[in-house]
């Protein structure tokens, strides 16, 4: 900064060094108009490189930058390395602007890039294809302008995005998307849309299968329990090993049965075809009659205890509804010792209703908990075929709560019994009186 100023006043002083020494010699007059003449062209000299700036900073990307003497000189030049640098870091960031883009417009997925009023700001050409969308043309459009899908719409105002939604013919018909949304840099939203049509209709033919061949199956199983059940009456049966043959085969019989019916049932959940039969559904009611049924389950080896803190009734299926609180009463029952407590709730958590079940069983170590729900995920095997168990009692339950908009909420501790819980949200909450 110093060497800046002593040069840039090097000049001037100069001047009025000599212009006193021609004070002194030649008089006043003569050195005012030295002192002046000579500070015009100092002047001059300045406008014309100021000029030769300004034509410059008009287009940067096609003119040279000037030449200039003295301290002109070094300002061109030091502003001419930044504008290079400028010009480097510019095309590094370009470059690694088309780079990503190239990268995501590889991906297997369709990628959108929402602002937080759900305008496009980018999207690569599979979203194109999965939305009818064009980007050229719609950028800072609203994305709920061009897929108008009702489900896509209401998962965007909902925004609640920890699962994901599967939306049915989006730009074509047979079209099935997965559709994920990730919020990141504080307002920005990342919209990843899959197409699922091969996986899902992999999955139908899945379905099917199952429930074709579980139907199939039930007919052979009701005869030939039904003779085994007729051997085991025989009179003449005194063979003990025979007779405890024909006691097993029954048994597994009936497990095969109990295992036929929930896949029966699971498949029948699983089927997009069928929808929610909805109706007013009196939930103290239904809990009192499984209760009852509960105590004949436990066969007064348990203290099983109702809590009604909560009149309200619920919006869904009673059928569906009784199948999943039964469950999880009929799982507490059989996974809790002899002697142990099992309390049934209805309560309100806010504005949502919850139905829970509280066992002081064997508990269920932290690893476990989030396969339960997985179809014949079993935590002991041993003890589930003791109990008469399918492994898809859980799996139901699940179903069952995603059909009501409900989620499943399990907390346990091995060893000290286990909380399991369907949530349901406000939307289901109806007053006792409408069931009546």
């Amino acid at each position: 900064m110093f060497n800046f100023w002593r040069r840039a006043l090097l000049y001037p002083f100069v001047l009025l060094l000599i212009s006193w020494l021609l004070w002194e010699t030649a008089g006043v007059l003569f050195a005012s108009l030295f002192l002046s003449a000579l500070l015009l062209v100092y002047v001059a000299l300045h406008l014309r490189q100021l000029a030769a700036l300004d034509y410059w900073l008009d287009d940067l990307n096609e003119r040279m930058a000037p030449d200039g003497a003295g301290l002109w000189g070094e300002i061109f030049a030091r502003l001419n390395k930044m504008i290079r640098r400028h010009r480097k870091e510019r095309a590094q960031r370009v470059a690694a602007l088309q780079h990503m883009e190239q990268a995501i417009s590889a991906l297997p997925e369709g990628v959108t890039i929402l602002d937080e009023a759900y305008r496009i700001e980018w999207c690569n050409l599979l979203a194109e294809q999965h939305f009818g969308l064009d980007c050229s043309r719609d950028i800072g459009q609203q994305i709920t302008y061009l897929a108008r899908q009702p489900e896509l719409i209401q998962y965007l105002a909902l925004r609640e995005f920890a699962e994901p939604l599967i939306l049915r013919g989006a730009s074509q018909a047979g079209l099935i998307l997965s559709i994920k949304l990730i919020v990141y840099g504080g307002n920005k939203l990342l919209l990843i849309s899959r197409d699922v049509t091969q996986l899902e209709r992999i999955e139908v033919m899945r379905r099917d299968f199952v429930a074709n061949v579980s139907h199939e199956l039930r007919t052979p199983l009701t005869v030939v329990g039904g003779f085994i059940e007729t051997l085991g009456d025989m009179p003449n049966l005194e063979n003990d090993m025979a007779r405890k043959a024909i006691q097993l085969m029954g048994e597994q019989t009936q497990r095969m049965g109990r295992l036929v019916a929930d896949l029966l049932t699971l498949s029948k959940l699983e089927d997009t075809l069928n929808a929610l039969q909805e109706d007013a559904v009196d939930v103290p009611a239904l809990l009192r009659m499984l209760c009852e049924e509960g105590e004949s389950l436990s066969a007064k080896r348990h203290v099983l205890r109702l809590e009604l803190m909560s009149e309200h009734a619920l919006l869904g299926s009673a059928e569906e509804l009784r199948s999943a609180f039964g469950n999880l009463i009929s799982n507490a029952i059989c996974y809790t010792p002899q002697g142990g407590t099992i309390l049934v709730s209805w309560h309100e958590q806010g504005d949502q209703l919850v139905f829970s079940v509280q066992d002081s069983g064997i508990g269920i170590a932290p690893q476990h908990i989030p396969r339960l729900t997985e179809r014949f995920y079993r935590v002991d095997h041993s003890r589930s075929r003791e109990t008469g168990g399918t492994g898809l009692g859980l799996a139901i339950v699940k179903h069952i709560a995603g059909r009501h908009h409900a989620r499943l909420e399990i907390v346990s501790e091995e060893g000290a019994g286990s909380t399991f819980k369907i949530v349901f949200s406000a939307d289901r909450r109806l007053p006792l009186a409408t069931s009546e």
